[in-house]
């Protein structure tokens, strides 16, 4: 697969071409909005990963205009903005998907991957805990018929969680997984999260499906109380 990187920071830059080639990808890197317009513009890539805030034209006016052009090539948008107005912004744009930055690496492979399946017409796997179901395509979450509105963080963790299947994980596996391993912030960070989590997948249905491990980190109970 055939992947254009539009980033001006350089090292973060070589970081994910490194880590798309480790996953099979081939990838060319432009640093200037207005050369990776024109690259992206020649419709020969598969996927897009594009930075908003860059040197000659930013990450919604390269969307905008490729859409504009007719190129139909998936775009994941990268920013380090925070808020849903970003993300909505970037979406009514053009743009299939978003990330914020600082990002786990297994999320970043996970949302190209997932944007190929979209393209091929092929769906990936619905996540499923008793009644809670999580769609990672569709990015939503619902308990029995009740749809969950979830940040992309929330459902980052949530995602993850469900994933493992029921084992414990810890802190930093959290960490390294939702935040990004390049993450230097306080740990608490997910203890914070996964109150938010209770408080919208658990305690309005009287469940306790987020259990606490001690001494190790968080699970999701196999059977939702």
């Amino acid at each position: 697969m055939h992947l254009l990187l539009v980033e001006d920071e350089l090292n973060l830059a070589a970081s994910v071409v490194e880590l798309l080639s480790e996953n099979g990808f081939t990838v060319d890197h432009e640093s200037n909005g207005s050369v990776g317009f024109e690259r992206g513009k020649s419709g020969q890539y598969d996927v897009i990963v594009l930075d908003i805030m860059l040197p000659g034209m930013n990450g919604y006016t390269i969307c905008s205009k490729l859409r504009a052009a007719g190129v139909a090539t998936p775009i994941l948008m990268l920013t380090a903005k925070d808020g849903e107005y970003d993300e909505a912004e970037a979406l009514d744009t053009g743009a299939d998907d978003f990330l914020r930055k600082p990002f786990s690496s297994v999320v970043l492979v996970a949302r190209i991957q997932a944007l190929l399946r979209r393209r091929s017409g092929i769906r990936g796997p619905v996540l499923q805990l008793g009644d809670l179901i999580i769609d990672p395509e569709e990015h939503r979450c619902r308990r029995g018929d009740v749809e969950i509105e979830l940040t992309p963080r929330e459902f980052s963790l949530l995602e993850y969680l469900m994933a493992a299947g029921g084992a414990a994980v810890t802190k930093q596996e959290i960490i390294d997984h939702v935040w990004g391993s390049e993450f230097d912030g306080d740990l608490n960070i997910v203890e914070v999260y996964i109150g938010y989590l209770r408080r919208k997948i658990d305690r309005p249905f009287d469940r306790v499906t987020v259990e606490t491990v001690r001494g190790i980190g968080y699970r999701l109970a196999a059977e939702a109380k």
